[in-house]
């Protein structure tokens, strides 16, 4: 538990604001085109997001498909919110080299 006096320690996990910037940064990825709670690439959902109390429920997919298998992410900081737009940009280099 942080000490809240601490004025070097990080601010708190926001996952509401997280889940904006988090959607702001996805949407800079020109292929992938926003819908609802979630992201398409070419018609197909590669990404779902939730945010719950104190994180950010993420799915994202091995590989487009009409019914994709999903690796399931929790988000509980910005380290892990980078981490997962990083490897977005990986799947989808590789998703539109095949």
């Amino acid at each position: 538990m942080a000490d809240l006096n601490d004025p070097f320690a990080p601010p708190a996990f926001d996952p509401g604001a997280a889940l904006l910037q988090l959607k702001r940064s996805l949407r800079d990825l020109r292929p992938l085109a926003e819908r609802g709670d979630g992201f398409e690439l070419h018609g197909k959902r590669v990404i779902e997001l939730r945010a719950d109390a104190g994180a950010i429920t993420a799915r994202l997919a091995r590989r487009p498909a009409v019914s994709p298998d999903w690796d399931a992410l929790v988000l509980k900081n910005s380290a892990d919110v980078r981490k997962l737009v990083d490897e977005t940009k990986k799947r989808l280099a590789r998703w539109t080299e095949e």
